[in-house]
């Protein structure tokens, strides 16, 4: 397997700060190899070309990403904690790794049909943790019952994903996680069953 290869982690990491400091257009492969230390060829012995890091860079950085939140939220009790523990590593994981951020909100956006219909397998997982969450809000009384489950995923994604472009168009100058809180509440309270 690739992956377990000792240069692959180097490739992609290096993919990662180019792509964040040149944009994944004007990111040469050959960029990527002197960034990494390796001669140009070595890349084609892992990659197929610069959209096949692309996506790999994708795939394995988000399937750590959406590893992480899987445990976090399952060390959690009830659908309130899991949520915020979503909203709370979403967050935490991006801004420890600010060129990240930007290939995952800016530079994966631009890409073409195929390149985002492996994105969105990727995604699938960590959608998957989201309806989850969803199903047991609903079954605590703590989301009401009348929802389309699938309306509330998009939601629920499209908040946190959006909060993140945003806190990565202003270069990030802000804390982001300080933002947590009160992202989990609005989502908490727009989801929640109107008292009577």
């Amino acid at each position: 397997m690739k992956k377990n290869k000792p240069k692959y982690k180097q490739i992609i990491d290096a993919a990662v700060e180019v792509i964040a400091e040149n944009g994944y257009h004007s990111s040469q492969v050959s960029k990527i190899a002197k960034k990494a230390g390796v001669a140009d060829g070595t890349i084609y012995l892992y990659f197929k070309n610069k959209e096949d890091i692309l996506v790999s860079l994708f795939q394995d950085k988000m399937g750590q990403f959406i590893e992480k939140i899987e445990q976090e939220t399952n060390a959690r009790q009830t659908a309130e904690e899991k949520l915020l523990k979503l909203v709370e590593t979403h967050f935490e994981q991006l801004s420890a790794d600010h060129h990240l951020a930007i290939v995952t909100q800016l530079e994966l956006r631009q890409s073409n049909k195929e390149l985002r219909q492996k994105i969105n397998e990727v995604l699938k997982r960590y959608l998957a943790v989201i309806d989850q969450i969803v199903e047991e809000g609903v079954e605590e009384n703590l989301f009401r019952r009348n929802m389309d489950p699938r309306l509330v995923r998009q939601m629920i994604f499209g908040t946190l994903d959006e909060t993140v472009t945003n806190w990565v168009m202003k270069e990030q100058r802000y804390n982001i996680f300080e933002q947590a809180e009160e992202v989990h509440t609005l989502l908490v309270h727009g989801l929640s069953e109107p008292s009577s």
